[in-house]
């Protein structure tokens, strides 16, 4: 009889030539547990998703309590289910008055695709801005405003009309003109390894695209729901988008994205044509209930006001080693820059044998990608820095 292993390797599609494989038989909190029992520190939350832990009681029992009430009911916007209408109540009560129109999906790529066909809808414009080494995910659409050539390469013809642009150039920012439908921006570069917006670039972005009429979208699908040390990182770096994307960590662990705009922008989906964007899951009543679980937990417990401090903590106990070149961070989104991807290869490997979960970026795999739970606590950072330190010193 064929292990769970095998069948892993012989029925689900691989993307990897090397998957990490680790059998795993329960998560909670900031650990995962392998069929044998051995403890996994998870630094990278399922890349940014479980914000709020595993498994939390919260989210878990929200979703007990919905699944005995309904699940699917009907196409996207026709039933009025309360789960979505609490969510996008308790999503918008969060943001700034021009943020006041909820779309829900069921990932980051879809936000990004939907948030595409708003913007050339509202502006009749089909230009899209996006940023070199930005991921904003790996559908046509969202591969097509990607801004890494080796990953799109071999995917070509995209889309038309799409250009790319330097992260924190000033200059670039004139680029963008009043045939400019949309500018895609993640407000920290993620897979790029942590790139912080320099001074006053943003607002520069910002005032630039309301010179030529173009609509700025902030993806925040990872640096969302508190990632960064603030709720939104817009808020962090002090620029209103015109749209806002969010995925991952919004649904505490289940498939659930959004793109939020004004009740204006938002309105021009529903003529010319009617029904201008469709989906049969997007919003799934058990997805909004877990996502209104995970905001009560983050929002009640103060979480978010701990994350710099945590970041800080990593920060001072993994800086002064002689491996490490450079931390780069913003709340914890952390990368550690080890300066070869044969470092990191081996960096990731001792530590799984040390029972730490990392990864690195994927344009930028010169750096080890640090991104627990946000309810990692500074004694289990204390503890996992431990481990780390191990493995540096065997580098």
């Amino acid at each position: 009889m064929l292990s769970a292993r095998d069948l892993f390797l012989k029925n689900l599609a691989q993307t990897s030539d090397s998957p990490l494989q680790l059998e795993v038989e329960k998560a909670e909190g900031v650990y995962l547990f392998d069929t044998n029992g051995k403890r996994y520190f998870d630094l990278i939350s399922g890349i940014s998703v479980s914000n709020i832990g595993h498994c939390n009681p919260v989210v878990v029992n929200a979703i007990n309590s919905q699944v005995s009430k309904y699940m699917h009911l009907m196409v996207y916007g026709e039933f009025i289910q309360q789960p979505q209408v609490a969510l996008a109540k308790r999503l918008t009560d969060l943001l700034p008055s021009s943020l006041s129109n909820v779309y829900f999906v069921n990932s980051g790529s879809e936000a990004v695709e939907g948030a595409m066909k708003l913007a050339k809808r509202f502006t009749g414009r089909s230009e899209i801005i996006s940023f070199k080494n930005a991921y904003h995910g790996s559908t046509q659409g969202s591969l097509s405003i990607m801004g890494n050539e080796e990953f799109k390469q071999s995917f070509r013809p995209l889309l038309p009309n799409i250009n790319h642009i330097e992260f924190n150039s000033f200059s670039d920012l004139n680029f963008i003109t009043t045939s400019t439908a949309a500018v895609f921006i993640e407000p920290v570069q993620g897979e790029a390894g942590v790139r912080i917006p320099a001074e006053g670039f943003s607002k520069s972005l910002r005032e630039k695209c309301n010179e030529t009429g173009t609509l700025l979208v902030f993806d925040e699908i990872q640096t969302g729901m508190g990632r960064t040390g603030h709720m939104f990182a817009f808020q962090k770096y002090g620029v209103l988008p015109d749209i806002l994307l969010l995925a991952k960590a919004l649904g505490g662990g289940m498939p659930l994205g959004a793109f939020i705009s004004s009740k204006e922008i938002m309105s021009t989906l529903s003529y010319n044509p009617v029904l201008g964007h469709i989906t049969t899951f997007g919003g799934h009543p058990v997805s909004c209930a877990a996502a209104l679980g995970a905001l009560s937990v983050l929002s009640e417990n103060k979480i978010v006001e701990t994350v710099e401090h945590k970041s800080e903590l990593f920060q001072s106990l993994l800086t002064k080693h002689k491996a490490v070149l450079e931390i780069r961070r913003s709340g914890l989104l952390i990368a550690v820059e080890l300066g070869a991807f044969e470092k990191v290869l081996t960096f990731i490997k001792y530590a799984l044998e040390e029972g730490v979960i990392t990864d690195w970026f994927l344009f930028c795999n010169t750096a080890v990608r640090i991104a627990p739970p946000l309810t990692i606590t500074n004694d289990q950072i204390r503890e996992v820095c431990s481990s780390l330190l191990r493995v540096l010193n065997r580098l």
